[in-house]
């Protein structure tokens, strides 16, 4: 068995005994891509650990520091969560966290510790290209990778390693199972990785190493690669792209173009799908707002990822852009017969300014209770619009916040209501729900967008100077009262990252390479160690 150097890796925590409290979750439940599911609903169905009556007392279960080196303001990317992996030490439920420097690690949830890490050789060369690097193009590894559960206690990941090839792994080892192949060109910017049918899709953006933006498809049981370009903007979903039930993937393309008759589609909500017999990516359908081009003209794009749920027989999605509004789309016609026809459009939540900093950001997130009532969340950045109330508001929201609704039918038209709007957090970034509870952070990030000018430094430095911490909370998710914070317990914040929820646990990672995991007090802490040494 081939074994590694990992240098210094440090964990932290207090050991303790885990007695199994009643009504504990017995069965593992896993968390293994992106957004929890490939429709990217961000809710973890299978919670029954954390719960609104004890997550008042969840606490730090542990926390480690990995050795993946920053590239520009990213770092770790939103854990994947196996829930009960068959190892050569018995059965173990692991976080498979990957790093922007081209690194996979592999972490023993029960004690914070490390199990194995895994670096890319990566064949690429660094260049210079289309537009250079900086916090747009920051290269490395830029895709929360996928996990796929093939049998009992057997996981394989998927990855894309910076030169653009596809990496398949064993989760119980962190081997590869074949070679790498190439999957999209090198020193792009990928968003992460979905999986459906054996298909392997993602989205670019940012036209980064001066690669084109395209909708990406991998067909594993034939190898082929399927792409599909917009003309225009690239796709930067979060969470990356979601799939709806009859295999359609769903990305909002960025500022760009909207000429539909000249197959150029910025602006826009896009749909495109796998042809079963050549495995390529086909234009499906589209929608673009009405206001498109005054949209681009501000630089207020679609950036977010969008949900797809079921409701009264229909698929729906539901997606935002930096103009802070929400709109409501039949997955069966997007925009209608002229594109430009939603379902539903909210009024603007925020971003009275127009100020292209602002907005929604990240991904949305959709939730159903046991009644049928279906719920949307959103986190916004910035100020709330002064005409935009809720039914239940927790505060003057000035730095963001998260807001929820509820999907009605007013009449025979389906609405979104606003329920409640959470309590101020230092941009909100994209909020999970479980259990009745929805984690929200706020992620610390300074996202002030400026040139070098005297007294200021520009660029990635100039923000990671002025960014604080991240602060996760609890918040009752009918309500939106919040039910425990973390204080400052995260001391470093983050950057287009995430968080995942599985088995009574919470996590997040931060810009200084430190993974937190929070969890319910009847769980264990980890065991403090320090390895210099190796790992499998």
């Amino acid at each position: 068995m081939n074994r590694r150097w990992l240098g210094a890796i440090v964990a932290y925590g207090a050991a303790a005994t885990w007695i199994a409290a009643p009504g504990a979750q017995t069965q593992k439940t896993d968390w293994l891509t992106d957004g929890g599911d490939p429709q990217r609903t961000a809710w973890q169905r299978d919670e029954t650990i954390l719960t609104k009556d004890n997550v008042k007392d969840m606490r730090l279960l542990w926390k480690i520091k990995l050795d993946n080196q920053p590239r520009q303001m990213h770092n770790l990317f939103p854990p994947l969560i196996a829930g009960s992996v068959r190892t050569r030490d018995g059965d173990k439920e692991i976080a498979l966290v990957a790093g922007v420097s081209d690194n996979i690690y592999a972490i023993d949830v029960a004690k914070g510790t490390l199990l194995w890490k895994k670096k890319f050789d990566s064949t690429y060369q660094e260049t210079t290209g289309g537009r250079g690097g900086g916090v747009l193009c920051p290269g490395g590894l830029t895709a929360t990778p996928v996990l796929e559960k093939t049998a009992p206690g057997k996981y394989i990941a998927y990855a894309v390693s910076w030169d653009g090839r596809l990496r398949k792994l064993d989760v119980a080892t962190g081997e590869e199972i074949e070679p790498a192949v190439l999957f999209m060109p090198p020193n792009g910017k990928p968003y992460a990785l979905n999986l459906v049918n054996g298909v392997i899709y993602t989205a670019t953006a940012q036209g980064c190493g001066g690669n084109p933006n395209d909708f990406y498809s991998y067909d594993l049981a034939t190898k082929k690669v399927g792409n599909w370009a917009p003309g225009s903007g690239g796709m930067w979903p979060r969470t990356g792209p979601s799939v709806g039930k009859d295999g359609t993937v769903y990305a909002g393309s960025g500022d760009g173009d909207y000429l539909p008759e000249q197959q150029i589609y910025g602006q826009a909500m896009i749909g495109v799908k796998q042809n079963p017999q050549t495995k390529a990516l086909e234009l499906k359908d589209w929608y673009a707002p009405s206001n498109a081009y005054w949209m681009r003209k501000r630089d207020l794009d679609f950036n977010a990822s969008s949900p797809i749920f079921d409701y009264q027989g229909k698929e729906y999605l539901v997606s935002s852009s930096k103009e802070c509004r929400i709109w409501l789309l039949d997955t069966s016609a997007l925009g209608g017969e002229d594109h430009r026809t939603p379902a539903y459009r909210t009024p603007l939540l925020c971003n009275q300014e127009v100020n292209f900093t602002m907005g929604v950001w990240g991904a949305l997130a959709t939730w159903e209770e046991a009644n049928g009532t279906r719920w949307v969340l959103t986190p916004f950045w910035g100020p709330k619009h002064p005409q935009f109330k809720a039914e239940l508001e927790h505060g003057q929201v000035v730095y963001g916040g998260v807001a929820a609704f509820k999907l009605q039918d007013k009449q025979g038209k389906l609405a979104l209501t606003p329920a409640w709007i959470s309590r101020d957090m230092y941009m909100a970034d994209p909020p999970v729900v479980a259990n009745g509870i929805v984690f929200a952070y706020g992620s610390g990030e300074s996202t002030t967008q400026r040139w070098p000018e005297p007294g200021h430094v520009g660029g990635a430095a100039g923000r990671i100077q002025e960014s604080t911490h991240a602060v996760l909370y609890a918040l009752d998710a009918r309500t939106g009262k919040e039910l425990w914070s973390s204080g400052d317990q995260i001391t470093s914040w983050n950057h287009f990252s995430g968080l995942s929820v599985a088995n009574g646990r919470v996590y997040i990672g931060t810009f200084d390479g430190m993974l937190y995991c929070f969890g319910a007090a009847s769980l264990p802490s980890g065991t403090p160690t320090t390895s210099q040494g190796e790992a499998r």
